[in-house]
């Protein structure tokens, strides 16, 4: 199997690995960064299942989800990750998502990574649509998916239970035509 990475200007993205343990803890563990999520704060223990089940879905087939580990070019160092996933194939819809450690925040990787895997849905996939839900409290969030072009469709309310209260999330999407069509 081709391994599976993605370059962007100062970022790539590629298969999460079982050593990416502590790495993915010095984001998943931090309650900051999860504040907005619907998971976490995640200890080493759900951290390993979730590598696990990451590994799990890099030999499905077909393949419906893409979790990844977001590496700085710079540093080697693993920062965050993101996940693009196969709603209906039917229909070539998608959806993505994004996490980053805090100190990595405000620096564009999140726009770059989210980029990444949408071009990787539209040009690669062949996806018609892809969309993202952000927390309304999320305003970096919220930026991130207006530079890459995606619309506000609606707000979604008390569509999660997180930590013991419903919360709403914001729906944006952006088709392959006005993906296209960005400069």
């Amino acid at each position: 199997m081709k391994e599976f990475r993605l370059e962007g200007p100062t970022v790539f993205l590629r298969e999460y690995r079982a050593d990416d343990l502590a790495a993915v803890l010095r984001y998943a563990e931090d309650p900051e960064v999860t504040r907005h999520l619907p998971w976490g704060p995640e200890g080493a223990g759900e951290v390993r299942e979730f590598l696990a089940h990451v590994a799990a879905n890099v030999r499905q087939e077909p393949r419906r989800q893409y979790e990844v580990a977001a590496v700085r070019k710079d540093s080697g160092e693993v920062i965050g990750g993101g996940r693009l996933g196969i709603l209906s194939p039917e229909h070539r819809q998608g959806d993505l998502g994004y996490v980053l450690r805090r100190d990595q925040w405000g620096q564009g990787f999140g726009t770059e990574i989210a980029r990444l895997l949408a071009a990787f849905g539209f040009k690669t996939l062949g996806l018609h649509r892809i969309e993202a839900t952000c927390d309304p409290e999320n305003p970096a969030s919220r930026r991130v998916l207006e530079k890459l072009g995606m619309r506000l469709e609606g707000q979604r309310r008390h569509d999660f239970f997180v930590r013991g209260a419903w919360r709403d999330s914001l729906l944006f999407a952006i088709l392959e035509d006005e993906w296209r069509a960005l400069p």
